[in-house]
């Protein structure tokens, strides 16, 4: 699932392998397996991809059909 949310998001966008590899930092082999399931992708990747695409890592890992992020953490006070 995680792999056909992360594809379906970039091809929305119109945006190649190789302009969201700039963006992540990452060789576009790497994001191709990503793509593909052939690679786990790392929580760091995910975050980004999330932070990327405005939308939860839950909707990434297929845990909700929710597109919406969820609202940012408030800040603590010291």
């Amino acid at each position: 699932m995680v792999y056909e949310r992360i594809r379906n998001l970039r091809e929305d966008k119109d945006l190649s392998q190789e302009k969201l590899c700039e963006y992540l930092n990452i060789k576009q082999r790497t994001y191709s397996d990503y793509e593909r399931g052939k690679l786990d992708i790392p929580t760091t990747l995910l975050i980004a991809l999330a932070d990327f695409h405005q939308t939860s890592i839950d909707y990434l890992l297929g845990r909700t059909d929710q597109k919406t992020p969820y609202p940012p953490r408030a800040k603590k006070r010291s």
